[in-house]
Parts: structure tokens; C-alpha cells; sequence
């Protein structure tokens, strides 16, 4: 059976001798995530990538993770929150319009993956005054939540739709369809893959908000895979309801023979350490064990000081976990 390993193209791996050691290590493909850059872009990395993999004798697989309704803020000067602070959505912090049009007195909007936690103390045209609950450093991009609801945003952007109009040229593989939310996100994907000229290449659906779990034997018929994305769909519930929610997603995949990638902080400690925790080996099986096709890691390899050492562990563990599986 094919078992799929991933990493993520970042500044960590960008050169050729690193990609190789990765490929021959037992790497089959990466992400590139496409939130920040475009594959015009990117470019010069990528066709690093195809030479690494050349030079490992690996035919690798390319994946674009698009932007999609996955709500960020804009462009910003890097800044420190402080719990207690008073900061403007819209102002100090750019944002989408319908962010503003939708945000309540007292909703609960979570950054950067979580890591910061505002609430909304007034609302007034173009902007929303915030109180810092949770602080940290804020940087240019970063995903924005609101805690309990869905922010309207549209299935695609302009640059989702001139990415996929060069999907071919740049040999991608696959496109992650980040957030989900019922089968016509997935509608609208495949009619745009078509109309681009990429309507061959596999879906990847990103799981990522409670609709996406409520929808999800919707996708099986139109998405290639189910991508069990645990970073946001983590914001998206108590953080101790998300291992069985992802069991869930895990076994409704495997009982409708749906092949399902599980991602999100799986070797996250190998950022900074050479050596990952128990817990995250013990993460790296289970999730392989309940019936995972492919696993991929992040931040990992794109920013991390190992992403040699990082796909090493995740190969070996994902091996013996196949041979007990």
C-alpha cells in the first residue's frame, strides 16, 4: 500500500543538498503553502525541489495549500500584544471588511493559530475595538477565528484562481482546499480546476471548522482525500474534545474506504529539538494506526532547525506502525 510523507517547503529546506537528505529519508512529496506566496513566486524553490528529488530518484509529489475562505489579517509591522491592552481590528490591525460586518460585542476572535485570544468590547464602522486576553507577537498574515461561528468569506481568491490557471506548468499534484465548509466549496473548486486547465489533479479537503465534520460524508464523492487539519479545527471546540473528533473523522474515512491525511503539530518540539517527545511519536502512530493514507508536517521542515532529523522520525514511526497495522 501507498503511504504518503510530507513535508512543507520553507527558508528551512530551500536548498537542494537538505531536500535530497529529506527525499532519501523516505519524504514522497510537500506542501507549499500558498498564504503568503504564489508558485510565480516560488518559482526558483520549486525547481530546487524537482532537483533533489532527482537526485534521490524520487517522483515527487507537489501539493498547493490555497488560501480559500480561511480568514488573515493584512500586512503589519510586527507587534506585541499584552494581556490588557486595548487594540483595533480594521485600524491598528488590518482586516477584511466582512470580518468587521460580522463581529458581535463580546465575540471571542482568536489569531495566529490560537496563540492569541481577543474579545470584542465595541463595534463601529471599518472597526472593532478589542481587549487583548491572551497576548503574544503578532506578525503580517496570520489566521484570524471568531470562537463559535463562521465568518462569510468566499470559496476562492484572485490569486487562488491564477495559481490554479499555473498548476500545471509548476507539476503540482494536488490542491488543499483549506476550511471546508459543505460540498459546494468543493463544487466550486473542481468548476474552477476545470476551467483552469487542472481539473485532473487530485482534491485535498481540508477539514477544519465543526460544518466541514458535520458535512463531511458530503465530500466523499468529489474530494480525493480528507485532510484532518487540527490546528483550526482545534479553535474550533475545546481543545480537549479534539482528539475524538478526530477519531471520528478517522473512522468514517476508513469505514467509507475515504483515504484521510492527519496534519498539525506532529513533531512540533523538532522545531527547536533534535529529538521529538514521546507524545508525539505515540501521535505519529496512532494517527497511522486508525488508518491514516499520508501524514504531513508544517512548520516543522519550512522554518525548523532539523527538517532533516523531522522526516527521519516521522518516516521510522509511520513504517512501524504500518508493519502493525
Amino acid at each position: 500500500m501507498m503511504f504518503d510523507i510530507y513535508g512543507t517547503l520553507g527558508p528551512a529546506c530551500a536548498d537542494r543538498e537538505t531536500l535530497s537528505a529529506m527525499f532519501s529519508h523516505g519524504m514522497t512529496g510537500m506542501r507549499l503553502n500558498l498564504s503568503h506566496i504564489t508558485l510565480e513566486n516560488a518559482a526558483d524553490t520549486i525547481m530546487i525541489f524537482y532537483e533533489a528529488a532527482r537526485d534521490a530518484h524520487v517522483m515527487p509529489k507537489l501539493l498547493i495549500d490555497m488560501q480559500g475562505p480561511e480568514v488573515r489579517i493584512g500586512d503589519i509591522e510586527e507587534m506585541e500584544l499584552l494581556e490588557g491592552d486595548s487594540v483595533s481590528l480594521g485600524g491598528d490591525i488590518p482586516v477584511p471588511d466582512y470580518v468587521i460586518a460580522g463581529l458581535r460585542e463580546h465575540d471571542e476572535v482568536l489569531l495566529d493559530d490560537g496563540k492569541i485570544l481577543l474579545e470584542a468590547q465595541s463595534i463601529s464602522e471599518g472597526s472593532a475595538r478589542m481587549r487583548v486576553v491572551r497576548g503574544g507577537l503578532l506578525s503580517s498574515k496570520k489566521s484570524l477565528a471568531v470562537v463559535g461561528r463562521d465568518i462569510p468569506s468566499p470559496t476562492l481568491t484572485a490569486t487562488d484562481i491564477e495559481n490554479l490557471k499555473n498548476a500545471m506548468r509548476f507539476g503540482v499534484t494536488g490542491v488543499m482546499q483549506p476550511f471546508v465548509r459543505d460540498r459546494h466549496d468543493l463544487e466550486v473548486l473542481r468548476q474552477t480546476m476545470e476551467e483552469c486547465g487542472c481539473g485532473d489533479l487530485e482534491i485535498f479537503a481540508k477539514i477544519e471548522n465543526m460544518r466541514g465534520v458535520e458535512h463531511l460524508r458530503e465530500f466523499f464523492d468529489i474530494a480525493d482525500h480528507i485532510v484532518i487539519a487540527r490546528g483550526d479545527l482545534g479553535n474550533a471546540m475545546p481543545l480537549w474534545e479534539l482528539p475524538g473528533v478526530q477519531k471520528h473523522i478517522s473512522r468514517v474515512c476508513r469505514e467509507a474506504g475515504v483515504p484521510f491525511m492527519v496534519v498539525t503539530q506532529m513533531l512540533e518540539s523538532m522545531t527547536h529539538c533534535a529529538v521529538p517527545t514521546r507524545a508525539e511519536v505515540s501521535d505519529i502512530y496512532n494517527a497511522v494506526l486508525d488508518g491514516a493514507g499520508s501524514i504531513m508536517v508544517t512548520g516543522e521542515t519550512a522554518v525548523g532547525k532539523y527538517p532533516v532529523e523531522v522526516i527521519k522520525y516521522l518516516t521510522n514511526t509511520a513504517r512501524e506502525a504500518l508493519n502493525n497495522r
